[in-house]
């Protein structure tokens, strides 16, 4: 294995050197705490819209039926998301045993 990068290899040799550094300097990157804290207050408003559950009132025919319709699709939306938690969450109980 040459200790020398030829002329030729070079914009190679930058490439995969500029990916190891990147990958390898990331503990040195200063913490940008606006951004922390805007993902922690996204997964708590997340966390919270799944605990929330819909009522659907209304009238199924005349006025109203369209709102009503939005509630029920946003139910079942709710229902697969909450499903779809509680699998990752199971695998990740797996994972850890």
């Amino acid at each position: 294995m040459p200790d020398q990068v030829q002329p030729s290899d070079l914009e190679k040799f930058h490439a995969a050197y500029g990916v190891l550094l990147k990958s390898s300097m990331t503990s040195l990157r200063k913490r940008d705490k606006k951004r922390e804290k805007h993902r922690a207050e996204e997964t708590a408003r997340k966390k919270r819209r799944l605990q929330e559950e819909i009522v659907i009132e209304g009238a199924k025919r005349g006025n109203g039926r369209r709102k009503r319709q939005r509630k029920i699709k946003a139910a079942l939306k709710l229902e697969e998301s909450k499903k779809r938690v509680q699998e990752k969450e199971e695998a990740k109980a797996r994972a850890k045993t």
